[in-house]
């Protein structure tokens, strides 16, 4: 296709000798706290025991070889360079449907969702419910980059991936998506109803007023709204210094990968459902692989960018709906925001609400039985 390249993922092997390199040379803080539950950050021992692994087990072209069993692609689009899967669905009529990491997640965090939703039939669903998959790297993520000065956010990346289905063929299609990605599909269902056949979200943000106010949540739901509050309070550093200073962090974070593993890594135990414990979801493998995605393409700061670059609102217009697309939610009691549903039934045309026991922020990685479940029955109406 037109301005469209197979590609595939090969680090050289000089690149992953630096990184052993520094992760032995890593200069340990100490931790002049109780931390026990890493109440002031990422735990030191279990830091310590995560690098030994890294240094003595991992190995990156295990993952590398996986990466390549999928159909990976990049194009060029208005300047940013794009990487994305691409697996055609298996089924009598493949619904396009583009899915979309948050921060710090990587494309890698949806590959479990991947191939049951483009052939259902081999993971036990029913071949009709088949979608041709389109999963992006957000631009400044991974393999879509570098990119420039010009900006890079949800609204951004809305606009990009309408030209992008465009050049693959597809007019119009459907979204899914959680964290930044939640906030993409949403952009693509406010400015672009006409294109999205249905927007599927595991994370309610709002782009603007009206908000969620105390009278919104129902006795069932005020835990929804405590846990919110909790996460604002005490879990949303990282968010004031990406919105602000996002390059001083950035010196530490592309200069040691135990420190670019301790940034990544303690969001995804405070983010995630990990009462079980943070390996209960995330193998120390799936961890490092995430932070060797962002340290191999050197992307920590084109990541961050889309905080810094994303508290405008002049790209929401004035009207009720918000998301005027058909819109599904799924939203995981493990997560970090929890909305009521009487104001998601004022901001989407809401078609579907479910909330799940279990699982957490990176719901692709946690549960994506119940996501890809969630997903077929949602847009099984929607179909043509």
């Amino acid at each position: 296709m037109e301005d469209v390249a197979p590609f595939r993922v090969e680090i050289p092997e000089a690149d992953l000798q630096e990184v052993r390199e520094r992760l032995a040379r890593t200069r340990w803080p100490r931790e002049p706290f109780v931390n026990d539950d890493w109440q002031a950050g990422a735990n030191l021992a279990y830091m310590r025991e995560l690098v030994a692994w890294w240094l003595k087990d991992y190995d990156w072209r295990s993952h590398e070889r996986e990466m390549n069993t999928f159909s990976q692609f990049r194009t060029e689009i208005d300047g940013y360079p794009i990487h994305f899967i691409h697996e055609r669905g298996k089924g009598p009529n493949p619904m396009p449907l583009v899915i979309n990491h948050g921060w710090p997640w990587t494309f890698w965090d949806m590959r479990r969702i991947i191939r049951p939703l483009a052939d259902p039939a081999s993971y036990g669903g029913d071949p009709a419910d088949a979608f041709d998959v389109v999963a992006p790297s957000l631009p400044g993520f991974t393999f879509s980059s570098p990119v420039g000065t010009a900006p890079a956010n949800f609204y951004t990346a809305a606009d990009l991936w309408v030209k992008l289905m465009d050049r693959l063929g597809y007019g119009r299609f459907g979204t899914q998506g959680g964290d930044i990605g939640a906030m993409v599909s949403t952009q693509l269902g406010h400015k672009y109803p006409d294109r999205i056949i249905g927007a599927h979200l595991h994370l309610l943000l709002p782009m603007k007023p009206p908000y969620p106010e105390p009278a919104d949540f129902t006795p069932q739901e005020a835990e929804f709204g405590a846990r919110t509050q909790g996460f604002m309070q005490n879990g949303s550093g990282y968010m004031h210094i990406q919105r602000t200073r996002p390059q001083t962090i950035a010196y530490a974070m592309h200069d040691s990968p135990a420190g670019l593993a301790a940034w990544l890594v303690e969001k995804r135990r405070a983010w995630g459902d990990t009462r079980d414990g943070l390996e209960s979801v995330f193998s120390k493998d799936d961890l490092i692989t995430t932070v060797m995605l962002y340290w191999l393409t050197e992307t920590y700061v084109s990541s961050a960018k889309h905080y810094y670059d994303g508290g405008k609102a002049d790209h929401v217009h004035d009207r009720l709906p918000v998301v005027e697309a058909p819109t599904g939610v799924l939203q995981f009691k493990g997560d970090v925001i929890l909305q009521p549903r009487k104001w998601a039934e004022r901001y989407y045309n809401l078609k579907r609400w479910n909330v799940a026991e279990r699982g957490g922020h990176f719901a692709p990685a946690e549960k994506p039985d119940l996501l890809v479940h969630d997903l077929r029955e949602f847009f099984r109406p929607l179909r043509g």
